[in-house]
């Protein structure tokens, strides 16, 4: 989450996720939540009994000092598919294998808001000691090593035999209804294309026309998969994890390419599309981020396994 929670996207996220969050914080319209940024990160302090991974539910009083036989793990209900209430959330169960690798119980501390609030909101008030999936390098946190790197993708209908790899090219510039989440580099693009005016209406009518200002709106990535298999929209562009599981699961036939490595903004700045993703961990908890880190190696099977079913394209992480 992460976005995820956290991600570029979570970074949603989620997320939470966030790729996300890049192109969250570059919009500007996320200025007002004060600290957010995954595409993979939100909580509002309200608890839910559900738990993941084998994990159990945290007590709604969590801020108490923290057990070390636990491993209290921030998580959305609502940030499908990097976590859910169900605890099938593919971080969800990355979590899971990871408190298992460092010998502790994972304990869910779940949240009905979007994962883009968990850093400021559960990590930062103690309800929680780890943040699954955050971009690495996030300066909010200290990040693990990264568990793996992966990328925006275009989706179209396989039967198009659209072929491109970067959003720039003429197989990409010659469509005309566009699909994308909000705050992401996928607003970008269509900016760069001259196609962003063309496909608002269109967007917005995927949110039942709710404004942003003032709030969290976001497109599901099941929704953004859905348009394009049904012949909505021409072509899909979002971060890999927030819908590979779409793609996989698809009756359509979807073809999933992964984008270039950035997009060149108006400014002439690059905004990357290939992302690394760690754990989070509060400023100055240097013992727990070591632990973890130790365990990533340890549940590195489990881990790939988890990404593998998931569907998502994997990159060599640059750390």
């Amino acid at each position: 989450m992460t976005c995820s929670a956290s991600t570029p996207a979570r970074h949603a996220a989620t997320s939470a996720t966030s790729h996300f969050v890049a192109g969250a914080l570059l919009a500007g319209t996320l200025a007002l939540f004060a600290a957010p940024a995954l595409a993979q990160t939100a909580e509002s302090g309200k608890m839910s009994p559900q738990t993941a991974a084998g994990g159990s539910a945290a007590p709604a009083q969590a801020a108490t000092p923290p057990d070390p036989s636990i491993l209290r793990i921030c998580a959305s209900e609502v940030e499908a598919p990097f976590s859910q209430k169900d605890g099938k959330g593919f971080e969800n169960r990355i979590a899971g294998v990871l408190a298992q690798a460092m010998g502790r119980k994972a304990v869910f501390v779940w949240t009905s808001k979007p994962a883009i609030y968990q850093v400021r909101d559960q990590l930062d008030a103690k309800l929680c000691d780890v943040v699954m999936g955050v971009d690495t390098g996030d300066a909010r946190v200290l990040n693990s090593k990264p568990y793996y790197r992966t990328s925006y993708v275009l989706v179209t209908k396989a039967d198009r035999n659209i072929t491109a790899t970067d959003w720039n090219d003429p197989q990409v510039k010659a469509l005309n209804r566009f699909v994308v989440r909000f705050y992401s580099p996928g607003e970008t693009v269509l900016k760069r294309l001259g196609k962003y005016e063309d496909n608002a209406a269109y967007l917005y009518s995927l949110v039942n026309f709710r404004s942003p200002r003032n709030q969290y709106v976001q497109v599901p990535g099941e929704r953004v998969i859905s348009e394009v298999a049904n012949g909505e929209a021409d072509i899909a562009f979002a971060f890999a994890p927030e819908v590979a599981r779409y793609v996989k699961s698809s009756q359509v036939p979807l073809r999933m390419s992964l984008a270039g490595n950035s997009v060149t903004k108006f400014d002439g700045t690059e905004m990357p599309l290939h992302y690394d993703q760690s754990v989070a961990v509060r400023l100055g908890d240097t013992a727990l981020l070591a632990e973890i880190d130790a365990a990533l190696v340890k549940a590195r099977p489990q881990i790939d396994e988890i990404l593998a079913e998931e569907g998502i394209p994997l990159l060599k992480p640059n750390s």
